[in-house]
């Protein structure tokens, strides 16, 4: 990764155009339109100089999984890109004690997976004025408790909470795949939530799924959101301060 700022703008636009055509092959043999998957860069350990540099090549969904580390990054990108129109996501594990400073930054929260989590949001939320938080309920697709999400038999539970809650909108689901397995199964598991999700919370359309690795198979099996770090901006960078 160079230090220079057109030579890294030249190397995140050479990127960029790799990953946009890898969704838009991706889109074309699923049958579906471009349109319909939203790319999210996850700019994690990267400077906010970088994430400066996405939102002049067009990408201004941007995604953090630190609050520590998003909420002065948020700052300085707005420093540096006052004009620019950006959405902040996290996509990290969250701990409750965390919601007041993630809802300071954050307009979408992907990674809600238990119901004291909701609340505690719901009630930063409430106390912020402004519209309320878009929320995600995270699946967990491997019953791997360190890798975060809720057991599917308990995401319509969840989802109901979330869609009651004053400060939260239910926006969809989010899921990691499993590690070492065939994404594409975890994938179609996924899928068939989403489904029955929507059947209950037909505004709940969101599904943010696959990732550099995976996001082809994701996009087939229905993926609206995937989420592209190291293809985008390479190997983990040095965190901004």
């Amino acid at each position: 990764m160079t230090s220079d700022p057109e030579e890294r703008r030249d190397e995140l636009a050479k990127a960029l155009a790799a990953v946009e055509e890898r969704v838009d092959r991706a889109c074309a043999a699923a049958g579906r339109s471009r349109s319909e998957v939203r790319l999210l860069a996850v700019t994690k350990t990267f400077p906010a100089t970088d994430a400066a540099l996405l939102t002049d090549l067009g990408v201004l969904d941007l995604a953090e999984n630190r609050d520590q580390e998003a909420g002065p990054k948020a700052d300085e990108l707005a420093r540096l890109r006052p004009g620019a129109k950006v959405r902040w996501h996290m996509v990290g594990r969250l701990q409750r004690n965390k919601a007041r400073s993630v809802v300071r930054w954050a307009d979408e929260v992907q990674s809600v997976d238990s119901l004291r989590l909701a609340d505690a949001l719901d009630r930063a939320a409430r106390a912020r004025d402004g519209e309320p938080v878009d929320v995600l309920v995270q699946a967990s697709l491997d019953d791997d408790p360190s890798r975060g999400g809720c057991p599917l038999a308990e995401l319509p539970a969840l989802a109901d909470h979330v869609a009651s809650a004053e400060g939260l909108r239910l926006r969809g689901l989010m899921a990691v795949a499993p590690l070492g397995a065939d994404p594409g199964a975890a994938f179609e598991r996924l899928a068939r939530s989403g489904e029955e999700l929507r059947r209950n919370h037909p505004e709940a359309t969101e599904v943010s799924a696959g990732m550099s690795a995976d996001l082809e198979s994701a996009i087939h099996h229905g993926s609206t959101c995937v989420r592209v770090g190291t293809a985008l901006l390479g190997g983990r960078g040095l965190a901004s301060p």
